[in-house]
């Protein structure tokens, strides 16, 4: 099982999660953070880190929120590593509340 990022992350980006994990499974994209599944390790360590609930495990993620596996999948494939916390994007806060978020989704 893995633990998956899903949409609330888009144009938010926070990175608090990233410093709790002991495995360096978190990539970075633009504007958006995923979890390599190959590399999760299923420790938890990382959902109550997220401010705007974006994690989930994989027997959770919502129905509506299962294209985010792939997803994940997908784009830790391409995109580099991320350790450690960074500053959240300036317009972060803007984009907390709102839902439906793939079209913002910057590859």
């Amino acid at each position: 099982m893995t633990y998956v990022v899903a949409d609330s992350c888009i144009r938010c980006k926070l990175t608090d999660c990233v410093e709790v994990c002991p495995v360096d499974c978190f990539h970075e994209g633009p504007n958006f953070l995923v979890i390599d599944p190959e590399e999760c390790i299923d420790c938890s360590l990382c959902e109550p880190e997220c401010p705007v609930n974006a994690i989930y495990s994989e027997d959770e993620l919502p129905e509506e929120q299962q294209h985010f596996l792939k997803l994940n999948d997908e784009l830790s494939q391409i995109w580099p590593v991320i350790t450690e916390m960074k500053a959240a994007p300036e317009d972060s806060d803007e984009w907390r509340d709102i839902k439906d978020k793939l079209q913002y989704l910057e590859r």
